[in-house]
């Protein structure tokens, strides 16, 4: 028996992997999360599957379920949105299951940011003018932030902030950002990346507080930084006709002739 924890993306129900969709199909118990999976992830499901919305659940009745189906030998496929690998509650998860002796695998997801930023059209990265991208929150209820780990911090860098959970604050990550970044930095607000009722709001940081209606007060996306809209910036060297490369030899004397063609 295994459980298989699997991302089920920003939204959109075609947005998984086909192991994920495959390990669901194969799945004799499913435990989703319904406050943000959307329900059509769940026709892959086999007939007669067991399947359970973890919204209103605690941790231990999560487990419970799955202990339960340890106990029958049942696979569980457990969905959460979005990545496994930022704010899904999966590692508490995976601590219970190794003191219990149960296991476990996880399957990636596509993340919230990325969807955004395919909405946007953009490239976050871009050659002479940002290179980093970073995945932060503001504190909440359910999760304090480290006490280093303040906005101001990484707008300090000139990195894309791609900030999560945090839109009911928007005053005060204005407050943090436009000191590093100026009011005229490109500011994108991503409401329910990927999902039909998809909204997105342009704007600068100096703007953007007045170019959002009230109905966007959950599961937003906040992108911040120079490279979104940007068109003046370097091209990348890997394409460039005088770079050598691996799978592109130039020049006389290459720097990996074995790849050179002969």
């Amino acid at each position: 028996m295994t459980v298989h924890f699997i991302g089920a993306g920003p939204g959109a129900a075609d947005l998984i992997t086909l192991r994920g969709r495959d390990l669901i199909a194969a799945s004799p118990v499913c435990l989703y999360a319904g406050s943000l999976v959307p329900e059509a992830l769940l026709a892959h499901c086999p007939p007669g599957a067991r399947i359970v919305n973890t919204a209103p659940l605690s941790l231990d009745e999560i487990i419970a379920e799955i202990v339960a189906a340890d106990a029958a030998g049942l696979d569980v496929a457990r969905l959460h949105s979005g990545d496994l690998s930022v704010w899904s509650a999966m590692g508490e998860q995976l601590r219970r299951l190794r003191a219990l002796g149960i296991g476990y695998d996880v399957t990636p997801g596509v993340p919230s940011f990325a969807a955004a930023a395919a909405r946007l059209g953009a490239e976050l990265t871009l050659p002479g003018v940002v290179q980093s991208v970073v995945l932060t929150r503001t504190p909440g209820r359910a999760s304090a932030m480290p006490e280093r780990e303040t906005l101001a911090a990484f707008a300090a860098t000139g990195a894309v902030l791609a900030i999560h959970l945090s839109i009911h604050v928007l005053g005060e990550v204005l407050a943090e950002l436009i000191p590093h970044y100026g009011a005229d930095c490109p500011v994108a607000v991503v409401w329910r990346a990927s999902w039909p009722d998809e909204r997105v709001v342009r704007a600068t940081l100096g703007t953007i507080e007045a170019s959002l209606g009230p109905e966007l007060e959950r599961t937003a996306l906040i992108l911040v930084g120079r490279s979104l809209g940007a068109e003046a910036f370097d091209e990348s060297r890997l394409y460039a006709g005088d770079y050598d490369r691996r799978y592109r030899p130039v020049g006389t004397a290459p720097r990996f002739p074995e790849t050179a063609p002969e």
